[in-house]
């Protein structure tokens, strides 16, 4: 048998780490808006004369063990290290790769643990509702990280689209949102700093400040919040324009939360952008490298796009994806499996 599945990445338009619980708790009506985008994380299943190997195309990492019980999940790649403890497979090949660059920003780490659980449990002929394999792979996450992990991450990746994902005391609850995608992608440029993040310890430096009390830092995500709500207003009405004003509040707003969030090579780069036509820019994720996303008019895109790439950074072709994951299985005729 042979296994493929893929799931898309995201560009996270507002609300980011209101979405880690409890956060969400202490802000009513809190909602994060993200849309998945073609930028793609996939993994290649495939049965093995004996033992278990892994082979990540994107970081150079392999694992090879002659059973997974040898595992204690401090292998690397660590997510996969993880999985196979969980799942529990018997001669298997694993070959992973990503269309996002490590460290972007754009959850190419939970689209690929989407991706990873989908095939593993199509491999192991077991059922998982979408939101029990969401629940899996965050948790499986948070074993790896060692930090609470968000949930907005995992839900494009599953769904795909542009959705609204509601947080509150009852749970977490993803309403897609009826927007033409390709107005929406034709407005964006996505371009990677080179600058690599590390999204758990940022945003999990910025939740022990919220726990702790920090005004400073509720304010924040109050205006966090209300800048979410205002936002899928202006998106459900095709509003361009204001959609553009929310992204540059929001961006605003999240620079005020730690100081790690922009830096001088990321400013001028967004700069870059303005001078060139560009309504709003942020960066994707919890900041301080990856990739930052520019907002403009149609028709000053390619303006944009040839401005930030003469400042340094690499233009990424992605489009908005309204596919989730897919996973496809078949037959190895070479095997009676």
């Amino acid at each position: 048998m042979r296994v493929h599945s893929s799931a898309p990445t995201r560009l996270d338009l507002a609300g980011g780490t209101l979405d880690i619980w409890p956060l969400y708790l202490f802000h009513e009506g809190a909602q994060t808006l993200n849309v998945a985008i073609s930028a793609r994380a996939e993994c290649h299943l495939s049965e093995a004369d004996h033992g278990l190997k892994v082979i990540s195309e994107d970081t150079g990492a392999s694992l090879s063990v002659d059973h997974w019980s040898e595992l204690d999940g401090t292998e690397e790649p660590r997510l996969i290290s993880h999985l196979l403890r969980y799942f529990r497979p018997d001669h298997l090949t694993i070959v992973t790769r990503s269309q996002s660059p490590v460290g972007a920003g754009l959850a190419g780490s939970s689209a690929l643990n989407i991706a990873l659980c989908g095939a593993l449990a199509t491999w192991q002929r077991q059922s998982y509702s979408p939101e029990s394999l969401i629940n899996l792979a965050l948790n499986l996450e948070a074993q790896v990280i060692r930090v609470p992990t968000g949930n907005q991450d995992y839900r494009p990746a599953m769904y795909g689209g542009l959705a609204s994902i509601e947080l509150g005391p009852s749970g977490v609850h993803r309403h897609a949102l009826s927007v033409d995608l390709n107005k929406l992608g034709e407005r964006i440029v996505v371009a990677h700093t080179g600058e690599t993040r590390n999204s758990g310890i940022n945003n999990w430096e910025i939740t022990k400040r919220h726990l702790d009390g920090d005004e400073h830092v509720i304010a924040c995500f109050q205006q966090i919040r209300d800048i979410a709500i205002a936002m899928r207003i202006a998106l459900e009405a095709q509003d361009w324009l204001e959609v553009g004003r929310q992204i540059a509040k929001e961006w605003t707003v999240r620079k005020r939360l730690a100081p790690g969030v922009t830096t001088p090579d990321i400013d001028t780069l967004i700069q870059r952008g303005y001078d060139a036509g560009a309504h709003a820019a942020k960066v994707c994720g919890a900041g301080g490298g990856g990739c930052i996303f520019f907002f403009a008019d149609s028709s000053k895109i390619p303006a944009v796009r040839l401005a930030v790439e003469r400042g340094g950074a690499q233009i990424l072709d992605i489009k908005m994806d309204p596919e989730g994951l897919r996973v496809h299985c078949e037959k190895d005729p070479t095997v009676d499996r």
